[in-house]
């Protein structure tokens, strides 16, 4: 699992897609590859797919969004970077893509995830009350992906 760099000056499409791109270059992505990504990381994902024409066999995104801003000043630098304006045809690229999100997201809004989720997956799951699906809203460990890995 890539550790992405993060921070106002680290994280950004250029420098995520480096990373990913050295993971591809080693032959770990291919077309029996399941990505699993959360945030911000789920349009990274979808742009670097599409941008270098790869094809995976799964994709999981959690809290996914695209071209959202206001959260603050910090996420909206960091996040601007990674949009892209033809999130669908990701759908190019993934044999399924599986998007789960929540109602009460403190940072981005219910509507803007599942935009997100309308415009990419195969499989939609809402988590009702489950916050940004990460430790801050008690997922420490997330069971229910579980079941979509295989």
């Amino acid at each position: 699992m890539p550790s992405f760099p993060i921070g106002e000056e680290y994280q950004n499409y250029e420098n995520w897609s480096k990373l990913l791109k050295y993971y591809l270059d080693l032959g770990l992505i291919d077309e029996d590859t399941t990505i699993i990504g959360h945030s911000i990381a789920p349009v990274f994902i979808s742009k670097f797919l599409t941008e270098n024409k790869v094809k995976v066999k799964k994709l999981i995104f959690v809290c996914g969004f695209n071209n959202y801003l206001g959260i603050n000043e910090e996420y909206d630098t960091v996040n601007r970077t990674m949009y892209f304006d033809n999130l669908k045809e990701v759908k190019q690229y993934a044999d399924e893509i599986i998007c789960f999100y929540s109602d009460n997201d403190p940072y981005v809004k219910y509507e803007v995830e599942k935009e997100f989720a309308d415009t990419v997956a195969t499989e939609q799951i809402l988590i009702p009350n489950a916050g940004h699906i990460n430790s801050e809203s008690g997922y420490d460990v997330f069971e229910d992906i579980i079941d979509y890995l295989f």
